[in-house]
């Protein structure tokens, strides 16, 4: 007999169903093979757990229907920590296994694994001796299972530090997983390990294709490989004898999953070093509210430099309000908007021979516009999306591209336009005339430049896509700020002081000149986080302000969206821990709607609600529990109408 998993997808069927094995499949129906089993009179996929001698099942047993193969891809840890993240995100494990085990390619699975050859490489310690206690924390690698949130100093050659603590811990005998947000950030990690770990360590991520991706998840599995590198997914990799989890930058947006039941690679990390004994690190620059957490309650400490470090390794940052900017007295630069400050720390960067980076918050030519008159937000009479100027100075909608020949304002009646925010490229343009003779770089959208040489030259980027200078930069000047504070965002200033820090980080130390400008008000606390460059402080603040609002991760918190009526019966019916809120309904968060994936979720936007439900920590799992429980019902009851559940969704609101 076997225990099996089917692939339903329906809570009220998220649990092992007992089967018979025929004889002839009995040496290949092992512990973590894919087969297929007919369920309510359908052959369905599914996954071998367990062989038992005899079941608890009062009626008849079916068939084993197939061994689909035979290679063993659920392991028993990975089959644990799936069912930890579904009970954890109040999901089933057969979403979650979809997420953690790739799809089957025949082919591959029959070509022989090659064992590595290389040996790990020498690993020098020395450049963590800038962080407190690191030695001790590099030599509890090997037996421990140490947990450390990083702050990385500004400037630090990150992916170096991350390949010396794979090393460390292949060397130990031990395998390491390390995600990263993008496809960039693998590069260069993957640049970084390959000479000490060479083919010990392989990379994972959806740009390799379907094929490669599969034998290199393969090699991981049957123990070719003791090191995996990725994106989001690749905190499910099968390594053997996990020692070290690293989630790097863990407030990027690109680690937030959009597939049920969603699960964050951070608090998959977390899970996985409590259920294998692993080490576990979380990095960056800038530091979460949620890193911060893990911090204040004992569960991990601090990895930080002394004050003196950060300060000698940093840029001289400097911020000047929008109202207080003096723009500089070069016409040329005056059409750039660029403030004095701004215009003479890069005047200085290039008379040294070094790059100059300008951030702007959008891409395009002049993606924001509003009416000149009465200053209401130019909109598109189709869609009702934002109206953007290209160069040719035709307006055309954002969202859906139609055309505006005849803007009219509905508010005042106006027919001129004015730039609300100036894109990259418009930028780009207005700084080649600033600093003629000097070579001007784009980077964002679908042009990203990875890295750039040293030299002068000017560099315009959205965040997110400044290239990597070859030295550093010697000066930052961050324009229009206020459109990444200007939302209505629980996470808005934490993502604001994660993008500036990572731009400071790319800037040369104040010693050799580096200089960061910041066009805003110097005394909001982002800013003020950055000037003293302290992001420890500005996430326990992040930390206190969520603890008295009552919101993650002082508080364990879930969203339930779909059409009004739906949600309401569905929040009516549950049976929730005492003490929760229940907040809502309201309408959908802008940005949030739930992807168009099914005809169900064909519905207007503004019928879908969404209800906010509120425990505290220590009742999170029980909250769990209860959606679980009202999903259940939903299922049995065959109840119909689209609805979407969230365990401390990345946006509220």
């Amino acid at each position: 007999m076997a225990q099996v998993l089917p692939l339903l997808g329906l809570t009220h069927l998220d649990r092992p169903f007992d089967y018979l094995v025929d004889a002839d499949q009995d040496a290949v129906a092992i512990p973590g093979v894919r087969v297929r089993v007919r369920f309510a009179g359908r052959l369905v996929d599914g996954f071998l757990l367990d062989r038992i001698e005899r079941s608890d099942h009062k009626g008849k047993l079916g068939w084993l229907d197939k061994v689909v193969s035979a290679e063993p891809v659920l392991t028993p840890e990975l089959a644990r920590l799936c069912r930890s993240v579904a009970n954890r995100y109040a999901g089933t494990t057969s979403d979650v296994v979809r997420l953690a085990i790739p799809p089957r390619h025949a082919r591959t699975e029959k070509e022989i694994t090659p064992e590595p050859e290389s040996v790990v490489g020498e690993c020098d310690r020395s450049a963590w001796r800038a962080y407190g206690s690191a030695d001790s924390f590099l030599d509890s690698l090997a037996t421990g299972q140490p947990r450390a949130i990083w702050q990385a100093l500004p400037g630090e050659d990150w992916p170096k530090r991350l390949a010396e603590l794979a090393a460390l811990t292949a060397a130990a005998g031990r395998g390491a997983i390390i995600v990263v947000p993008d496809q960039r950030d693998l590069d260069r990690l993957e640049a970084a390990c390959a000479p000490l770990l060479g083919d010990r360590c392989v990379t994972l991520a959806a740009g390799l294709g379907p094929t490669a991706r599969y034998r290199r998840w393969l090699a991981v599995r049957r123990g070719a490989a003791q090191v995996v590198l990725g994106t989001r997914s690749a905190i499910f990799a099968p390594v053997a004898d996990l020692g070290l989890v690293v989630v790097w930058d863990d407030g990027d947006d690109s680690l937030a999953e959009p597939r049920a039941p969603y699960p964050h690679p951070r608090e998959v990390g977390v899970l996985r070093s409590h259920l294998e004994q692993a080490a576990l690190v979380v990095g960056g620059f800038a530091r979460t509210a949620e890193a911060q957490a893990l911090v204040g309650a004992g569960w991990a400490h601090d990895l930080v430099a002394d004050r003196a470090a950060v300060r000698a390794a940093g840029p001289r940052v400097q911020a000047i309000s929008d109202d207080d900017v003096v723009v500089a007295r070069d016409p040329l630069a005056r059409s750039a908007r660029i403030p004095a400050l701004g215009f003479d720390a890069a005047r200085k960067a290039l008379a040294a021979d070094h790059p100059v980076l300008f951030s702007v918050p959008r891409r395009g030519y002049i993606p924001s516009l509003a009416c000149t008159r009465c200053r209401e937000h130019a909109r598109c009479r189709a869609c009702h999306g934002p109206l953007e100027l290209d160069a040719a100075g035709a307006l055309s909608c954002r969202w859906c591209g139609r055309g505006e020949r005849t803007f009219r304002c509905p508010n005042c009646g106006g027919t001129q336009v004015r730039a609300l925010v100036t894109g990259a490229r418009r930028t780009a343009e207005e700084l080649g005339r600033a600093f003629a003779g000097v070579p001007v770089v784009t980077s964002g959208g679908t042009s990203v430049v990875d890295e750039i040489p040293g030299g002068a030259r000017v560099v315009v980027a959205t965040p997110g896509a400044e290239p990597v200078a070859d030295g550093g930069y010697g000066a930052a000047i961050l324009l229009d700020t206020w459109a990444q504070l200007d939302r209505a965002d629980l996470r808005v200033e934490e993502n604001a002081v994660r993008r500036w820090m990572a731009v400071g980080a790319l800037v040369r130390p104040h010693a050799d000149g580096g200089r960061m400008v910041i066009v805003a008000d110097a005394g909001l606390p982002p800013v003020q986080a950055i000037v003293r460059w302290d992001p420890i402080g500005f996430a326990g603040i992040q930390l206190a302000q969520r603890a008295e609002l009552g919101f993650p991760p002082a508080v364990t918190m879930a969203s339930v969206d779909g059409p009004r009526s739906v949600i309401t019966d569905f929040v009516d019916h549950l049976e929730l821990p005492d003490g929760a809120d229940v907040l809502g309904p309201v309408p959908l968060p802008p940005g949030v709607r739930p992807p168009a994936g099914s005809a169900e979720w064909e519905v207007a936007d503004d019928d879908v609600d969404r209800v906010l439900l509120r425990v505290d920590r220590g009742h999170g799992r029980l909250l769990a529990d209860a959606l679980i429980a009202g999903q259940v019902r939903r299922n049995t009851h065959r109840e119909t109408g689209p609805i979407r559940v969230q365990m401390d969704p990345p946006t509220i609101g």
